[in-house]
């Protein structure tokens, strides 16, 4: 089964906290000084907050898998639609380790793929996420 993944650079941790506890009904699965993350059912996302320096808004969307054959098929499938994606293997970060790959849409929307290996106790390092020239749709 996949869930999808929406993950918000925020100024506020605190004040998004309670925007979204509001929102979905319910408070955040993960919850650190510097991040928070919702694993909802209904609707079945994976929703993330950090409060890392970034400029504020969208960070990435994604898709995560339950497995490492589930992960495979999505690269699959973009390998073969020739979308270039980035492996990460093992990586740290958002207080997990994890499997990924990332690509970024035509609108230079970065997007990861990943498989959640186990959890860590610090966010680990900040992935690099790609950029639209960096890896595919260069104008």
């Amino acid at each position: 089964m996949k869930r999808f993944h929406v993950h918000i650079a925020v100024d506020n941790l605190q004040d998004n906290i309670r925007f979204y506890s509001a929102l979905f009904g319910v408070d955040p699965s993960v919850s650190q000084p510097d991040y928070a993350k919702w694993m909802l059912d209904d609707p079945y996302i994976n929703f993330a907050l950090s409060a890392r320096g970034a400029k504020p808004g969208l960070d990435h969307v994604g898709i995560q898998v339950d497995s490492d054959d589930a992960l495979n098929e999505v690269n699959q499938r973009l390998t073969h639609a020739g979308l270039p994606a980035a492996e990460q293997k093992n990586a740290q970060c958002c207080y997990a380790s994890s499997n990924k790959y990332w690509t970024v849409d035509p609108q230079g929307i970065a997007w990861e793929a990943f498989h959640s290996l186990a959890t860590i106790p610090v966010f680990g390092q900040d992935t690099v996420i790609p950029t639209k020239t960096e890896t595919c749709c260069a104008t």
